[in-house]
């Protein structure tokens, strides 16, 4: 049986015990399918995945999505198909949590400009107005979704002295009553969070979700942070935003069109940028190819997937 493993994936493949009834060919990040006798792959969010692409695996049982995400496969397709599609939640909470919070602290204290400044020979010496940024203490935490990452990254606001408030298409009253979090209509949550960090599934009703009307309702003191899906967010409407002062900056790690990065965003002093990186921990990275592989093995073995979607 032949696995098509569809990316720069091999590291994890070399530390995987393969069963001897199973072929595994790599297939280069950009290079079209071809392996029609394929009963399974294992793709990155990179990899698009429709109808035409499947009509070249007649055979394929298994679609195995090395992300939480997968905007990037037609599920409707692969059901019609009958081939399963799987993904890695669960395994890279932490470490997305973890990010968020660096990119809300190195927002709010100006980090990445004090870092170039040390770093580029200007310091000159302390000053009492120098970058002067702002406190976490007491302000509201907003998320949008509630989901893994968003109730990890709530976990840890309390330590900040945040108040969470949050908006998802579900409340979840059994989450609120454990973490003191408050849902609020999504217009009321733009109005009322200092953090507005992004936690949904990219999908219809949540595309642009953040345009120019949802950043207007924001504080002018706000700060947006998307460790999600870049879109999420309408990137001309946040270039205005962040130009216009309407927030105070944004933290991102994720966007519409990857690898390209508006190049107005990229020359703005209020957004710290980072190539999406949220998961990028060795145990995190690890523990997702683990989870799809084991998904590959468990549908090409006749049993049920460990994290189905759809």
């Amino acid at each position: 049986m032949k696995v098509l493993v569809a990316g720069p994936l091999e590291p994890f493949l070399r530390r995987t015990d393969v069963p001897p009834e199973i072929e595994v060919e790599l297939l280069p990040e950009g290079a079209p399918i071809s392996a029609g006798d394929a009963v399974a792959i294992v793709a990155m969010l990179t990899r698009h995945l429709g109808a035409a692409e499947l009509d070249r695996l007649p055979g394929l049982r298994v679609i195995a999505n090395f992300a939480v995400g997968y905007d990037n496969v037609d599920v409707e397709e692969a059901r019609r198909r009958g081939i399963t599609v799987t993904n890695t939640p669960g395994v890279l909470t932490e470490a997305t949590a973890e990010l968020t919070w660096a990119l809300i602290l190195a927002v709010t204290r100006r980090l990445p400009e004090g870092e170039a400044l040390a770093r580029g020979g200007a310091w000159t010496g302390w000053a009492p107005t120098q970058l002067l940024g702002v406190g976490l203490g007491g302000r509201v935490l907003g998320l949008l979704g509630a989901g893994r990452i968003a109730r990890s990254v709530a976990r840890r606001a309390p330590a900040f002295g945040m108040r969470i408030a949050y908006w998802s298409r579900t409340r979840r009253s059994e989450w609120e009553a454990e973490s003191g979090a408050e849902w609020r209509e999504l217009d009321e949550l733009l109005a009322v969070a200092d953090v507005l960090s992004l936690h949904l599934s990219l999908g219809p009703g949540s595309e642009r979700i953040i345009d120019e009307r949802a950043l207007r309702r924001m504080k002018p003191g706000a700060v947006l942070v998307n460790t999600a899906r870049g879109g999420l967010v309408d990137e001309a409407a946040l270039v205005t935003a962040l130009e216009g002062g309407w927030i105070r900056g944004a933290g991102l790690d994720v966007y519409a069109h990857e690898p390209t990065i508006p190049a107005a965003l990229r020359v703005l002093p209020n957004v710290v940028l980072l190539p999406h990186v949220g998961s990028a921990t060795e145990e995190a990275r690890q523990g997702m190819w683990d989870l799809a592989w084991e998904n590959v093995v468990r549908v090409i073995g006749g049993e049920a997937a460990r994290t189905p979607v759809g």
